[in-house]
């Protein structure tokens, strides 16, 4: 998937120059300056990010002190060669990105050369054209070769000296003949990288079960390990079907509120301890959260005939428990009615006619269609 621009054409004197229009927020892992309106003077040791295909960024050193703005296209250190990108981010926020990535600020760092020329534009256009035949031709060669992976993605590099080849695979995989018959086949250095099904999905991008864009592509630079015990937390039932995203892995969202629901349950009692009343005893089965709610059924193993308990009437039944009381019901008889959800119609009270025009008393509306039918019949009587 190409990066979320709009073509336009400029006009010179001698050819017809492809240049992408920048538009903010329209780019995956789009990042807000919110240090933008501090001034700072650009010295030899500027820091800038640099945005390339998808997902991949990086940060290189502005030794030309160029004065450069979010969405300058601008012509990279590569080895070999040099690439083409687009910058990111300017500015003192930088120090606080590399804190966060934990890079430390060094002369290693790559270099910005210069603002793009028109000749290099045309050429990484030319180049990322190539990139989808390329990934699909790829994929062939593979399937040939009889090797136990998969080229998701293809980037070209801005001089179209050198293309790397995004995959994944379950095992170990000896590509070193794939690399040879590549490097003839399409007459640019190979740069094999293996990512893993959640970057694979970053890259290519989609639609969520919750309607919006993946948060892989949009926001979320670095992935936190996300298990089942996220979801019990939460109250979700274990259907993979339901929890798994479009990577086949858990959900990258079970981690934003999962510190939230740890909190709100440090106070409750524990859960896995029945309730022993006069005439039956109730088990745990669910419970709610916000609401402060435990569900009880008197079969463990049979949520049928759920009663709601609040956390402090369930805290006080345990300590009657420990202290060999048997209280007679789990709630009072006037809690109960409170505690249960009742389902309310919301027509119930509205009538489907409610926003008809009224006409005058004793007369009857009569259909649009039959007063002109009615008029078309009185001419032909005339």
């Amino acid at each position: 998937m190409q990066e979320n621009e709009e073509l336009a054409t400029a006009h010179t004197d001698e050819s017809k120059v492809p240049v992408t229009t920048y538009k903010p927020g329209l780019n995956k892992l789009d990042a807000f300056n919110w240090l933008k309106d501090i001034a700072f003077i650009p010295s030899e040791n500027d820091i800038v990010e640099i945005r390339f295909k998808n997902t991949r960024k990086g940060f290189y050193r502005n030794v030309n002190a160029l004065r450069l703005e979010i969405g300058d296209i601008v012509a990279v250190e590569a080895s070999p060669g040099h690439d083409i990108g687009r910058v990111s981010m300017v500015g003192p926020i930088l120090n606080e990105r590399l804190k966060k990535v934990r890079i430390q600020h060094s002369e290693d760092m790559k270099k910005v050369y210069r603002k793009a020329k028109p000749a290099d534009i045309v050429k990484w256009e030319e180049a990322k054209k190539l990139e989808t035949p390329t990934m699909l031709k790829s994929r062939q060669i593979a399937e040939e070769l009889q090797l136990n992976m998969k080229i998701g993605d293809v980037e070209y590099q801005g001089d179209k000296t050198k293309a790397i080849f995004y995959y994944i695979a379950d095992e170990r995989v000896d590509f070193r003949q794939l690399i040879k018959v590549l490097a003839e086949q399409f007459h640019v250095r190979i740069e094999m990288r293996q990512i893993g099904a959640r970057q694979e999905a970053g890259r290519i991008g989609g639609i969520g079960s919750c309607g919006r864009e993946l948060c892989c592509s949009t926001h979320i630079t670095n992935f936190a390990s996300v298990t089942t015990t996220h979801a019990k937390y939460q109250e979700l039932s274990l259907n993979p079907q339901k929890l798994a995203g479009q990577c086949s892995k858990l959900k990258c969202c079970l981690n934003f509120e999962f510190d939230c629901y740890v909190d709100a349950q440090r106070s409750f009692p524990p859960k896995d301890i029945p309730l022993y009343l006069s005439d039956r005893t109730a088990h745990y089965q669910k419970m709610e959260v916000y609401k402060n709610i435990y569900w009880y059924s008197a079969d463990p193993a049979s949520p049928t005939n759920l009663t709601p308990v609040p956390v402090n009437r369930v805290r006080e039944i345990q300590e009657l428990n420990r202290k060999g009381i048997k209280p007679e019901k789990l709630i009072p008889n006037n809690e109960a009615s409170e505690l249960i959800p009742r389902s309310h119609d919301l027509l119930s009270d509205d009538s489907l006619t409610r926003f008809d025009t009224a006409g005058p008393k004793g007369q009857k509306r009569r259909h649009p269609h039959k007063r002109k039918n009615r008029k078309f019949d009185d001419r032909k009587k005339k």
